[in-house]
C-alpha cells in the first residue's frame, strides 16, 4: 500500500472529538464536568465557578475556573512553587502545602475581586468547621462561591484535596462541603447518633504535625535515612519544632500580600559552539549532537570490547589467588 495523505478538512475535525479522546486517555470524568458547569436556565449568563485542585509530583495547583462555550477560562490561579517567598521552602505538596496554597488562591482572588475586607475568613487557623455564607448578613454582600473540582483524585478520609479547599473556606470563599472527609471525624457507630470531629486533628496536620513527627521518629531510628529523605529540609535550616511556627507565619505572610509577582525575564543571547550552548550569562549548556548510524555501532563494540577485557582481567586475577 502507497503512502496516504491525511486531509485535515472539516470532515476530519469533526470526528475528532476532543471529550472522547480526553475520556479514553482518562484525563477528564466527564460525569462529574457535567455536573459541575451546568448553568441555571432561569439565569443568563450566570456561570459556575470551580475551585480545582491538581497536585503534581513537584507542585500544587489551585484555580478558580469557569466554563464558557470557546473553553475553560482561570480567574485566579497559586501554585505551591510560590510559598518559598512566604517561608515555606521544602515539603511543597504535603497536607499544610495543599492548605496554604489553597488559602492563597481565596485571598488573591477576594484581593482581586476587591472583596478582601468584607470577607476575612479565618484569621488562625484552629481546624474548626467553617463556613463563610453563615457569618455574612443578608443586607451585605454575599461571598463568592466555588464549588470543588477534583478531578480524578479518590474522595478518601484524609485526602489532600480537602486540605486545599480547606484553605479556601477558611480564606474566606463559599466551597460548599461538611467535615466527613477531613482527618479526626469519627461516623457514628449507631444509626441517628452523633458524628465526632476532632478539630485539634485536622489543626495538627494542617500545621505539619504529622510530618514534625515522622522526622524525629526517623532521626531517632535512621540517621542516614533521616538525612537523605529531608535534604530540603536540612538544607534550609528546617527542624521538626519549626515546622509550627513555620505554617503560622505563612498563612499570616498570605493574609499580608497574595499578590502575584511577575518574573523579570532575562535577556539570552545564544551562541553555539559545536554541540555547546552558551547563553548570555556565560552559562555552559551540553546538548547531545546527532551522530550516524556507524558510530553508533562502534561505540557499541567498544562497551562490548571493555566489558570483555574486564572479564578477563577478573579471571587473571582469581588465577593467580589460587
Amino acid at each position: 500500500m502507497g503512502f496516504l495523505k491525511v486531509v485535515k478538512n472539516k470532515a476530519y475535525f469533526k470526528r475528532y472529538q476532543v471529550p472522547k479522546r480526553r475520556r479514553r486517555v482518562g484525563k477528564t470524568d466527564y460525569q462529574a464536568r457535567r455536573a459541575l458547569v451546568k448553568q441555571s436556565k432561569d439565569k443568563y449568563n450566570a456561570p459556575r465557578y470551580r475551585l480545582c485542585v491538581r497536585t503534581t509530583n513537584r507542585k500544587v495547583i489551585c484555580q478558580i475556573i469557569y466554563a464558557t462555550i470557546q473553553g475553560d477560562k482561570v480567574m485566579c490561579q497559586a501554585l505551591s512553587t510560590e510559598l518559598p517567598k512566604y517561608g515555606i521552602k521544602a515539603g511543597l505538596t504535603n497536607f499544610a502545602a495543599h492548605y496554604a496554597t489553597g488559602l492563597l488562591c481565596a485571598r488573591r482572588l477576594l484581593n482581586k475581586l476587591d472583596l478582601e475586607e468584607a470577607f476575612e475568613g479565618v484569621e488562625e487557623c484552629d481546624g474548626e468547621e467553617f463556613h463563610i455564607e453563615e457569618e455574612v448578613d443578608e443586607d451585605s454582600r454575599r461571598p463568592f462561591k466555588a464549588l470543588l473540582d477534583i478531578g480524578l483524585v479518590r474522595t478518601t478520609v484524609g485526602a489532600k484535596v480537602f486540605a486545599a479547599m480547606k484553605g479556601a473556606a477558611d480564606g474566606g470563599l463559599h466551597v460548599p462541603h461538611n467535615c466527613k472527609r477531613f482527618p479526626g471525624y469519627e461516623a457514628p457507630e449507631e444509626r441517628g447518633a452523633d458524628a465526632n470531629f476532632d478539630a485539634g486533628a485536622l489543626a495538627e496536620r494542617i500545621l505539619g504535625g504529622h510530618v514534625a513527627e515522622y522526622m524525629e521518629t526517623m532521626e531517632e531510628e535512621d540517621e542516614e535515612k533521616y538525612k537523605a529523605h529531608f535534604a530540603k529540609y536540612i538544607e534550609n535550616g528546617i527542624s521538626a519544632d519549626d515546622l509550627e511556627d513555620m505554617y503560622k507565619g505563612a498563612h499570616q505572610k498570605i493574609r499580608e500580600d497574595p499578590s502575584f509577582t511577575k518574573k523579570e525575564k532575562k535577556d539570552i543571547k545564544i551562541t553555539r559552539n559545536g554541540n555547546k550552548i552558551v547563553d548570555g550569562s556565560g552559562k555552559l549548556y551540553t546538548r547531545n549532537k546527532k551522530i550516524s548510524k556507524e558510530e553508533r555501532k562502534n561505540t557499541v563494540a567498544q562497551k562490548i570490547q571493555s566489558a570483555r577485557k574486564a572479564l578477563l582481567a577478573n579471571a587473571e586475577e582469581e588465577e593467580e589467588e589460587e
